[in-house]
């Protein structure tokens, strides 16, 4: 605040003084920040899969109550495994940082990986708040016949490399997962890749592929629908949703497995904006509406955010780093 070398002589000098004072305000009594325009809420894949589900449904809760100044305005790009939301978000981390933000999964760890060329570094990048960790299953048709781990093995051993198994983008989570069978069970499924959860969730239930490691909110669906059936889950204990569904663990397999659902923000983005979505996005999570998904999609893990989001970032990537090497994908 500038001081004053002499003392005021009108009301004039007065109106000068109040406006001055309010320029210079302490930083808590001046308007918290607010988007001034329409914020970009990039998806980190396709139409129809479980990123795609969660960032409509978290659009439509901000706008029933009000929470958000400006819309958020949803915007897949799924190519490139991923790679095309992440220039994007780059780019934005030059140009408008405080208006776009992305939904992400774990091809936010494996594609900058991979694609050296990419230049892109998660550790510049803007930790919002990570929503959950969803969870996988092994699925078949339910006209298949198979019925157990073991009808599965037998029945994909016996196919060898004529078994297809369908998964979102390459190299990245429902590719690692079927690498994982195949290395574990001596199995030789061909790996099909497709841009999001929900073609690959189609692909099954038209009998097109064999399985898929897909989200339950991905299969729900045809689940209800009596087209397909789940025969184990990648999580460390049944999921309530499918209680009957044994867990790889207890089939003597240690294979753990979770897909983050995170808002990232643009490298660059304002403290001011940070906090705003920060503080956003944890209204959302508190929500009725978010939790009560979050049970229907057996969705798991607490909010993070900050600091915290950004150390589970970096050992999260340490961990796919491994299992990269370990395919030979690096």
């Amino acid at each position: 605040m500038r001081h004053l070398e002499k003392p005021l002589l009108s009301l004039a000098g007065a109106v000068v003084l109040a406006a001055s004072l309010t320029v210079a305000a302490p930083d808590g009594a001046r308007a918290e920040w607010e988007p001034k325009k329409p914020v970009e809420f990039v998806i980190m894949a396709g139409k129809g899969g479980g990123a795609d589900k969660m960032a409509r449904l978290m659009q439509t809760v901000i706008e029933k109550h009000n929470w958000s100044s400006k819309p958020l305005t949803p915007i897949n790009k799924p190519g490139g495994s991923g790679a095309e939301a992440l220039v994007h978000l780059k780019s934005k981390g030059q140009s408008d940082p405080d208006h776009t933000i992305m939904v992400t999964l774990n091809s936010f760890y494996t594609t900058p990986m991979r694609q050296k060329k990419l230049e892109v570094d998660i550790a510049t990048f803007t930790p919002i708040a990570r929503m959950a960790e969803d969870t996988f299953l092994l699925w078949v048709h339910k006209d298949s016949g198979i019925g157990s781990l073991d009808d599965f093995v037998k029945a994909a051993k016996a196919a060898g490399n004529g078994w297809v198994m369908a998964g979102t983008g390459k190299l990245q989570e429902d590719q690692l997962l079927t690498d994982f069978l195949n290395a574990s069970y001596g199995l030789d499924m061909k790996y099909v890749p497709y841009k999001g959860g929900g073609k690959v969730a189609k692909q099954l239930a038209g009998q097109h592929a064999n399985s898929t490691v897909n989200n339950p909110s991905e299969q729900e669906g045809f689940f209800a629908a009596g087209k397909t059936v789940p025969l184990a889950a990648f999580t460390p204990d049944r999921l309530e949703l499918f209680p009957d569904t044994p867990t790889f663990r207890e089939a003597g397999a240690d294979m753990v497995y979770f897909m983050q659902r995170s808002v990232v923000g643009a490298p660059g983005m304002s403290d001011e904006a940070s906090a705003y979505y920060r503080d956003l996005f944890k209204k959302v999570y508190d929500s009725e509406e978010w939790q009560a998904y979050r049970k229907k999609k057996s969705l798991r893990g607490a909010f993070l955010s900050g600091k915290e989001l950004m150390d589970y970032w970096m050992a999260e990537r340490e961990i796919h780093r491994q299992m990269l090497e370990k395919m030979g994908a690096l």
